[in-house]
């Protein structure tokens, strides 16, 4: 008797795991993004000027415009690969920054190439305020 009701359970939880699997990615703003990394970060407002340092700084060989360029307006390429990059700042690239489980992923790996470590809700903050005050056609 036991087996006929785990049979059921065992069906059903695969649907269920195939269904969050299958299901499409969750669609965002920058702003939407802005908005939960605020609400994870401490109460310092974001900053366009710190997000440009982090940009450019290097703790290791790289920094982020070592493959974004120091215009991220304008594609890249990465300096190991040499895969095209899409340009980064969203008045470039409209997709950029719409998808949180991508913008997670990226971030993540991006911030531990450059810095060692995961970047912080502030740092991310900071880096799309300052990505988002940069305009077409004029340099950052």
């Amino acid at each position: 008797m036991k087996r006929l009701f785990l049979i059921p359970a065992v069906g059903v939880a695969a649907l269920l795991l195939g269904a969050i699997a299958a299901s499409p990615a969750r669609s965002a703003t920058p702003a939407d993004l802005l908005q939960q990394w605020r609400a994870e970060a401490s109460a310092v407002p974001f900053s366009a000027a710190r997000g440009r340092q982090l940009f450019e700084s290097r703790v290791t060989d790289w920094s982020c415009s070592t493959c974004h360029t120091s215009d991220p307006r304008a594609g890249g390429r990465h300096t190991v690969t040499g895969k095209p990059i899409e340009p980064l700042a969203p008045a470039a690239n409209p997709a950029r920054f719409t998808d949180e489980a991508t913008v997670a992923k990226w971030m993540r790996r991006n911030c531990k190439d450059v810095l060692q470590r995961e970047c912080t809700p502030l740092e991310k903050g900071d880096v799309l305020t300052w990505l988002l005050t940069l305009k077409p056609g004029v340099q950052p």
